[in-house]
């Protein structure tokens, strides 16, 4: 009995040994990946700034120039114009175009078309499309009257979607 409990408590400390082991393989290896995250993200943000004061020498370079043969007011209102007419481009290049692909697809798949007509029957195929247009808009009621003509037999008053 006794060598039985020893190699239980054997069998403990192997296991204890082996999570040990592999908890701090895990971390270091999740230490490492982090490190090398924040040097990435380090160098974008650097190469982001040095991006934007290359933008600004730029804008001042062309307002410079404009200037030389405009008012200085105009050279920098069409050097505004000029940077925000990129803007503009910049931020539509800048969505994704997998999700605007991906909508087209999906709409597509359920027959419809994004910018097209309304399909004539609704997507389950039940019933009519839409409701029927009236003919005309609704007669004004007279003063005192709103409300004293009985629902139709068709509607159930007590029916919370039938209510306004």
């Amino acid at each position: 009995m006794d060598r039985l409990d020893h190699l239980e408590h054997l069998d403990k400390h192997l296991v204890d040994e082996l999570a040990q082991v592999a908890r701090e393989t895990i971390r270091d290896e999740l230490r490492e990946q982090t490190r090398r995250q924040r040097r990435r993200a380090t160098l974008y943000a650097a190469s982001g700034a040095l991006a934007l004061y290359a933008g600004a020498a730029l804008a001042l370079a062309l307002g410079l120039g404009l200037a030389t043969g405009l008012p200085d007011w105009a050279a920098a209102l069409i050097t505004a114009v000029i940077l925000g007419v990129l803007a503009y481009v910049l931020r539509g290049a800048a969505r994704p175009s997998a999700s605007r692909h991906l909508g087209r697809h999906t709409e597509a798949a359920h027959g419809r078309t994004i910018g097209g007509t309304a399909p004539a029957a609704p997507p389950g195929g039940l019933g009519m499309p839409y409701p029927p247009m009236p003919a005309g808009p609704p007669a004004a009621e007279t003063p005192g009257t709103a409300g004293t003509q009985p629902p139709p037999d068709d509607i159930d008053p007590e029916l919370p979607h039938h209510r306004a």
